[in-house]
């Protein structure tokens, strides 16, 4: 793209806050923000360095997003970055996305808030205080009752399901609502995420002050913070600043730069004590004012997901004035010390961010040794029975190498003793769920079944019956061989890539075997024998009675108030214990 087409295309821009990328085919070169979009992209016409010239040259396609804020282009920009990975942005490599607000494209849309947004449908944020979000959107559930649930699960109900029992929801599946009707508060919610504060602020009052009159106060109280919650919603990128008072936690920044990577390292302070200390590794490529640009892409992708700090120290002021805006405006303290206790801090950071080599990715390194590109996202399988009995499998996962316990799922499976034939099974039902969209999580980079060959053989049919294609390997337990479809890796005992493996394998088998013990202690108890007495029955007497002792030591009078025991069963009761 050369510096006529670049003016030509800016022309287009509006003068408005947002974010623009530059292409390549189907590839994103370059991810920024501005405050002018119109003027900031012409900028590119003249380019300020060799790198950002190399970056316009190959670049054949311009696109641009609008916001409403400053904050919130900052934030989108960070997104992007996590998403799209552009080869001339500097890029954590562990960051996190900040979360979004979705409406779906449906005729009866739900409401979600996610970091992954479906495509087609109407997107609010990114906001910078998932908790926060959280709470709004469960506010406009109950006031407007929209869906939450999957599409899957929406469709062919004949009854309404729980939200609606408990007010987050308006059961439009069933028809309990027209969708005429439905569709209003669709809308309805649509402004208030456009900036009517008052379309939820108002019936929250409202609901508020009744409760008081009726001196229901847990319920007043629990709607003011609601209420709280909305009107600090629609800030600056929704942000409501706080008053934190004394700086209990602190966190000091020092970044290094070698070639095209950096580290950083972050020393965190709590209570003037020294509690934590974290390196982390960045691509910088080649960044003109280096520790500052990466200071500053640090910040806001860093802290995409974590608790901000009272104060920031930093060795040097970062290269972006919106991210230390953004930071003002959470409250956040800024400095850059010169002298004293804290600039020995500083340099303390800087010492471990220069002390040698970061550690090594093993995400990448396990990519590189298998021949796909760097899994973020592992799933890992293991099965577990006692002799075929109350057999179960588990489905855990992992993000960016660590657990992520709100995906781990499991499953009950027939029971039968057959290894090979129960993770067949296991791996056939988390790939249906995939392919029939029945489960909300995104599709893993990496299945690793626990176990050798004929697991991996059963894995693997399951996956072809299915027809869902994902990488899959297998790691046996004796002698730590990886096991792919075309070899064995024997890894060295210290590689990174076998360590990534090792941590998922080994929570699946203990999420496994827990599950496991959690049925067979249930049903482990010789009141199993006793005819009559079935699981719920079984449960009523453990419940009145505490335990077999206390069941066994019971009369027949007593046993026979137990709904579902008769007297011949407390009989057979009695006989048997």
């Amino acid at each position: 793209m050369d510096a006529s087409a670049v003016r030509d295309r800016a022309a287009a821009f509006p003068r408005e806050p947002g974010v623009y990328q530059f292409h390549e085919g189907d590839a994103v070169l370059y991810v920024g923000k501005a405050l002018d979009l119109r003027d900031r992209v012409r900028s590119y016409a003249d380019p300020r360095s060799a790198r950002v010239a190399r970056m316009v040259q190959r670049a054949d396609a311009l696109d641009f997003a609008v916001t409403d804020t400053e904050t919130q282009a900052l934030l989108l920009e960070a997104n992007l970055i996590k998403r799209h990975n552009p080869r001339f942005n500097v890029r954590l490599k562990d960051d996190k996305s900040y979360p979004l607000v979705q409406l779906t494209d449906h005729a009866v849309p739900r409401i979600q808030v996610t970091r992954d947004p479906e495509e087609g449908a109407t997107v609010f944020g990114p906001f910078t205080d998932k908790g926060r979000v959280e709470t709004v959107v469960k506010a406009l559930r109950e006031t407007y009752g929209l869906r939450g649930c999957s599409d899957h699960k929406y469709s062919g109900r004949d009854r309404p399901c729980l939200d609606y029992e408990m007010g987050l929801c308006s059961a439009p599946c069933t028809g309990e609502i027209a969708e005429s009707a439905y569709r209003e508060d669709v809308e309805s919610v649509t402004r208030f995420f456009e900036g009517e504060t008052g379309v939820l602020a108002d019936p929250l009052r409202r609901a508020m002050d009744e409760a008081a009159q009726q001196q229901e106060y847990e319920r007043a109280a629990n709607l003011r913070d609601k209420l709280d919650a909305v009107e600090s919603f629609h800030g600056a990128g929704e942000e409501a600043v706080s008053s934190r008072g004394d700086e209990r936690a602190v966190d000091v920044l020092g970044a290094a730069v070698e070639g095209d990577s950096a580290v950083v390292a972050r020393l965190h302070s709590e209570r003037g004590q020294l509690v934590d200390r974290t390196r982390h590794v960045l691509e910088a490529p080649d960044a003109e004012d280096r520790v500052a640009e990466v200071l500053a892409a640090f910040l806001v992708q860093y802290y995409a997901e974590r608790e901000l700090p009272d104060a920031v120290l930093l060795s040097e002021r970062p290269a972006d004035d919106d991210v230390l805006a953004w930071l003002r405006a959470e409250d956040v303290a800024v400095r850059v010390p010169g002298a004293g206790r804290e600039a020995k801090l500083v340099e303390l950071a800087l010492k471990n961010a220069r002390s040698g080599p970061a550690r090594e990715d093993g995400l990448a390194a396990l990519g590189d040794a298998l021949g796909i590109p760097r899994p973020e996202r592992i799933e890992g399988f293991d099965v577990s029975h006692a002799q075929g009995k109350q057999v179960v499998g588990s489905d855990v996962c992992f993000v960016d190498g660590a657990a992520e316990k709100a995906d781990y799922r499991r499953k009950k499976l027939a029971d039968r003793n057959d290894d090979y034939g129960n993770m067949r099974d296991l791996i056939r039902w988390r790939a249906v769920c995939a392919v029939e969209g029945r489960d909300d999580r995104p599709d893993p980079d990496l299945l690793l079944v626990d176990g050798g060959d004929g697991q991996l053989g059963a894995a693997r049919d399951a996956l072809r019956e299915v027809g869902w294609d994902v990488p899959t390997v297998a790691l046996a337990k004796e002698d730590e061989l990886v096991i792919t479809p075309d070899r064995v890796f024997d890894w060295p005992e210290d590689a990174p890539q076998l360590h990534v493996l090792q941590r998922v394998r080994d929570e699946a088998h203990r999420f496994a075997v827990q599950y496991h013990q959690t049925l067979r202690d249930d049903v482990s108890t010789v009141l199993d024998d006793v005819p009559g007495i079935g699981p719920e029955t079984r449960r009523r007497l453990l419940r009145r009675f505490g335990s077999v002792e206390n069941v066994r030591a019971a009369t027949e009078a007593d046993l026979t108030d137990v709904p579902g025991v008769g007297e011949k069963t407390a009989q057979a009761l009695k006989a048997r214990l």
